[in-house]
């Protein structure tokens, strides 16, 4: 089983990126609204919107680590990087992962609100401030352990991951 899921991972990376996130993110948004109690009304079309759109996320996050990685490891072969920052997988992990969060990682969150925004029709931002903090106490750690796990498997984490937060979110605003 296992070995089919590293196969279809390998062969087809974007396309099970974002499956992944279309339905562990949508899962995890689900989950958070559930524990919040404020799961809230929409139509058929809104709550299809939704699984596209965090299918489309999966694709910008796979493309944001892809590139990020690949720019980090230019810099370490050429010298613009400290070197032994990669002497150790955890520590070559949290490098990536501080980089990643810092650079990408506000972005792709306002990517996302304003996604939502549109399928909800409404233009809020408010606790925004709040999400980005997440990069930083949940997403940082987080991913130092996603980038220490080979490459074709750190999407499927990443996507597991955002189960996570929506649960520990949901605790914090109950």
């Amino acid at each position: 089983m296992f070995s089919s899921f590293e196969y279809y991972v390998k062969t087809y990376p974007v396309w099970s990126a974002f499956v992944e996130f279309a339905v562990l993110g949508t899962l995890g948004e689900l989950v958070t609204l559930k524990m919040t109690g404020s799961l809230k009304k929409l139509s058929v079309i809104q709550y299809l919107l939704k699984v596209l759109s965090w299918g489309f996320l999966g694709i910008i996050i796979k493309y944001g680590f892809f590139g990020y990685k690949s720019m980090i490891n230019a810099f370490v072969e050429h010298g613009y990087f400290p070197h032994f920052l990669f002497s150790f997988a955890v520590l070559k992990g949290f490098t990536i992962s501080v980089i990643v969060n810092l650079f990408f990682g506000p972005q792709m969150m306002f990517i996302h609100r304003i996604m939502d925004n549109l399928i909800e029709r409404k233009w809020e931002f408010r606790g925004m401030d709040k999400a980005v903090y997440t990069l930083v106490w949940f997403w940082i750690p987080a991913h130092t352990i996603t980038f220490v796990l080979p490459q074709h498997l750190q999407i499927t984490l990443a996507a597991v991951w955002s189960i996570v937060l929506g649960i520990v979110m949901g605790f914090s605003k109950k």
